[in-house]
C-alpha cells in the first residue's frame, strides 16, 4: 500500500509549536494647543530587534506559563509603557500562520486611560527614572507604518470602541469624574471621528438614564455649564458573566 505524506502543517518539528504573546491597544484622549476638540490618541513602543527593527508596535510580550491573560496583558503594558489602565477588556485572538516570522498566536486586549491618568502615570515615572525610552503617543487617525498586523489589530479596536459607544457609557473610561454635555460630546467625536449636533446629543444625553447631574457648574469664558457624572450602577460596558472579573475597572 502506497503511503502518503502527511501535509506540511501537521509535520512541523516540536520547536515549532506556536508560542503565544499578549498584546494592548490602550486608547486616551489629547488635546493639543489650537486643536478645538481632544484626539483619540494611543501609545506605540519602537522595535529595537528583529523582526521589524526600528518599527512601531503594540505594547507586549509573551505569556508566562502561570499566568492569566488578563494579568498578562496587566504586566506587559506596564512593563512596556509604565501605564496601567482603567478599563481593559479582551479584543480578539489573532493568529494568521503568516502574521510573524515564527509561529505566534496574540491574544489582543484594548484598554481606556482617562488624560489625566495619563500625565500622572508618565510624570512619575519621570520622577522615579522609570519611564520607557521607546514610547510615543500617535493619533489613531495618523498611525506611522506598524509591525506585524498591527494595523490590523488597531483597526479592530477602533471599531469594537466606536460599536460600543453606542450602546454603553464606555466613554466614561476616557472622562473625568465630573464633566460637562460638552466635554461628554467631545468625547462621542474624538471616539467616532465625526462632529455631533450639539442639541440633539444633549437630548439623547439626558434622556440616556445614565446621567446625574450635580448641583456644581464649571465656569470660564462662557456661561456657566452644569456638571455630570456618570450613574456608577451602570456598567461601563456589559461584557456577560465572563466580564464579572473585570467589574473593578468601572
Amino acid at each position: 500500500m502506497t503511503r502518503t505524506s502527511a501535509p506540511a502543517s501537521t509535520t512541523r518539528d516540536a520547536t515549532d509549536a506556536a508560542r503565544v504573546a499578549v498584546s494592548t491597544v490602550i486608547f486616551s484622549l489629547r488635546r493639543d494647543p489650537g486643536d478645538d476638540c481632544p484626539r483619540l490618541v494611543l501609545p506605540l513602543v519602537r522595535r529595537t530587534r528583529d523582526p521589524f527593527k526600528d518599527l512601531w508596535a503594540l505594547p507586549g510580550g509573551w505569556l508566562d506559563a502561570a499566568e492569566g491573560l488578563e494579568d498578562a496583558a496587566s504586566r506587559t503594558l506596564e512593563e512596556t509603557t509604565a501605564l496601567t489602565p482603567s478599563y481593559l477588556e479582551q479584543l480578539y485572538a489573532f493568529g494568521d500562520v503568516d502574521r510573524s516570522p515564527t509561529r505566534v498566536v496574540s491574544i489582543v486586549y484594548w484598554a481606556l486611560l482617562r488624560a489625566e491618568e495619563v500625565d500622572s502615570q508618565v510624570a512619575s515615572h519621570a520622577a522615579a527614572g522609570t519611564a520607557p525610552e521607546n514610547v510615543r503617543w500617535f493619533a489613531a487617525s495618523d498611525l506611522p507604518p506598524l509591525a506585524f498586523d498591527h494595523d490590523q489589530i488597531v483597526g479592530y479596536a477602533l471599531w469594537r470602541l466606536r460599536n460600543k459607544a453606542g450602546y454603553s457609557r464606555i466613554a466614561h473610561g476616557l472622562l473625568a469624574e465630573d464633566f460637562t454635555l460638552s466635554e461628554l460630546r467631545e468625547v462621542y467625536e474624538a471616539i467616532l471621528d465625526r462632529r455631533l449636533d450639539p442639541a440633539n446629543f444633549r437630548r439623547q444625553a439626558e434622556a440616556s438614564g445614565t446621567l446625574i447631574p450635580t448641583d456644581r457648574f464649571r465656569t470660564g469664558s462662557h456661561r456657566p455649564a452644569r456638571l455630570y457624572r456618570y450613574d456608577q450602577d451602570v456598567e461601563l460596558a456589559d461584557r456577560g458573566p465572563l466580564g464579572v472579573r473585570e467589574s473593578r475597572t468601572r
